[in-house]
C-alpha cells in the first residue's frame, strides 16, 4: 500500500520522473505542461535527483537532445503539448526508427489554429503513426502508474521504442486529486538501470546512429519498428502484472466497464471515462444495460482484444476528442470500426465528436450519446456515421 497524497495530474508526473531519477532531462515550457518540467527542475536544483537538466531554446531542440543522450546510453526524458509536440515532428520520427526507449509525458492541448491551451488530442493523435508507443491515463493515479511502467515498456529489448503517456490538459494536469504514491527504493528496483547494448559513447565499438538510408535498405527498417511495435502488447501486459505485485493497481490494454451483458456501448479515452462511467452507473440503476470501454493503449491498437469484447453488443459509440479530417470520422473510430469489419455480428458503430478545444463534456452530454444508441437500436431512426457532440450548429 502507498502513502496517500492529493496532487495534481502534473505534479504526479514529475513525481514519477523524480523516482525514476533519469540520466537526462532536456527541457523546453509549454502550456499547460509547465508545471512538470517546472517541478522537476526543483528536484534538480536541491539535488533530490543526479539528472543532467538542460534548458533548451525550443521543443525541438529538447526532442534533439534527448535523442543524444539517448544514443549515449543515458535514460532520457521530456515533455510537451500541443504546438510543442508538432515543433518536435521531424526528430519523434527520428526518435522511434532510431529506437530509442524515451517517455515523454504528453499533456493534450488542441493545436493551433486558431491558437488554443484547452484539452482535446489533436497533438498525440497527429502523432499516432510515428512509431511511438502511446498509454492515456484517466485521471492523476494513471498518469504516475503509466508514466512508471512506460520506463520498462520502452527499455525491454524486445521493444526498444519511444513512449509518450498522455493525459488531458488542465482537466487531469491542474486539477487537484488523491492518489496513492510508491516506495522510491521499490519503484527503482522495478525500473532497474537502463542498460544500452550500443553507444555512441563506446570507442572501443563505433557505431553510426540515424544514417542515411535509401531504397535498398530503408524498409527493413521500418518492419522491424512495426514487429518491435507488435511485441510491445505482450510487454505492456508483462509489466502491468509486475506493477501490480508491487502496487496493487493493474491496467490493461483497455478498462472493460459493465460490459459483460451490455446491449449498448461508448468507448472513449482519457479523462472522459469517468464521467462515462458515471452515467452507466445510473442508467443501470434504470435498468438499461449500458456499458463503457476505456482505451489505455493506442500505440499499439488493441484490435483482437477490443473486438473480443465489444463483438457482441448491438451498437456502440466511439468518442473522439479529435477530427482526423478524412469525412469518415475520427481516428479511434475509424481503427476500431475497421477491426470489427471481421466479425460476423459487425455492430453498428458510431462516431461522436466532442470536447474540441477544450469544451467540457458533461454529464448530460454523454447521457445523450446513450439516449441516440438506444433510439437507433430501438427504431428505425439510424444514427449518422458522424455526429458532433456539443458543437454550435
Amino acid at each position: 500500500m502507498g502513502e496517500r497524497v492529493a496532487l495534481t495530474g502534473n505534479e504526479a508526473v514529475s513525481l514519477a520522473m523524480k523516482q525514476i531519477n533519469p540520466d537526462v532531462v532536456a527541457a523546453y515550457p509549454i502550456t499547460p505542461q509547465t508545471d512538470i518540467v517546472q517541478y522537476f527542475s526543483t528536484f534538480v536544483a536541491d539535488g533530490e535527483v543526479d539528472t543532467e537538466f538542460v534548458t533548451v531554446e525550443s521543443e525541438h531542440s529538447a526532442m534533439s537532445a534527448t535523442v543524444g543522450a539517448a544514443s549515449a546510453g543515458a535514460r532520457a526524458m521530456t515533455a510537451t503539448s500541443s504546438n510543442g509536440l508538432a515543433l518536435m515532428w521531424e526528430i519523434v520520427y527520428i526518435t522511434s526508427s532510431m529506437r530509442l526507449p524515451i517517455v515523454m509525458p504528453v499533456v493534450n492541448r488542441a493545436l493551433s489554429g486558431p491558437i488554443n491551451i484547452h484539452c482535446d488530442h489533436s497533438d498525440s493523435m497527429g502523432a499516432r503513426d510515428s512509431g511511438w508507443i502511446q498509454i492515456y491515463s484517466e485521471n492523476a493515479q494513471e498518469a504516475y502508474d503509466n508514466t512508471l511502467q512506460a520506463i520498462r515498456i520502452a527499455e525491454h529489448p524486445d521493444v526498444l521504442l519511444p513512449a509518450m503517456v498522455c493525459q488531458d490538459g488542465f482537466i487531469i494536469s491542474h486539477a487537484l486529486e488523491n492518489l496513492e504514491i510508491e516506495d522510491t527504493e521499490a519503484l527503482r528496483r522495478f525500473i532497474g538501470i537502463r542498460s544500452a547494448d550500443i553507444s555512441l559513447l563506446d570507442t572501443d565499438d563505433p557505431v553510426t546512429l540515424g544514417p542515411l538510408a535509401l531504397f535498398d535498405s530503408y524498409f527493413e527498417f521500418k518492419r522491424q519498428q512495426a514487429e518491435a511495435m507488435a511485441r510491445a502488447k505482450q510487454v505492456i501486459l508483462d509489466v502491468a502484472r509486475e506493477y501490480e505485485t508491487l502496487a496493487g493497481r493493474y491496467y490493461g490494454l483497455f478498462e472493460a466497464y459493465k460490459l459483460e451483458d451490455a446491449e449498448m456501448a461508448v468507448v472513449v479515452i482519457g479523462s472522459t471515462a469517468g464521467t462515462a462511467k458515471a452515467v452507466v452507473d445510473e442508467l443501470r440503476e434504470e435498468g438499461k444495460k449500458a456499458g463503457m470501454l476505456k482505451i489505455r493503449v493506442f500505440r499499439p491498437f488493441p484490435a483482437e482484444e477490443l473486438v473480443d469484447a465489444l463483438k457482441d453488443i448491438p451498437i456502440i459509440a466511439v468518442m473522439d476528442r479529435a477530427e482526423s479530417f478524412s469525412s469518415q470520422g475520427g481516428p479511434l473510430f475509424a481503427e476500431l470500426k475497421a477491426a470489427l469489419y471481421e466479425t460476423e455480428a459487425r455492430p453498428q458503430v458510431h462516431n461522436f465528436i466532442y470536447g474540441l478545444g477544450g469544451r467540457d463534456v458533461r454529464v448530460e452530454d454523454i447521457k445523450t450519446v446513450y439516449t441516440r444508441l438506444e433510439e437507433s437500436l430501438n427504431t428505425s431512426n439510424k444514427l449518422d456515421r458522424v455526429s458532433y457532440l456539443g458543437v454550435r450548429e
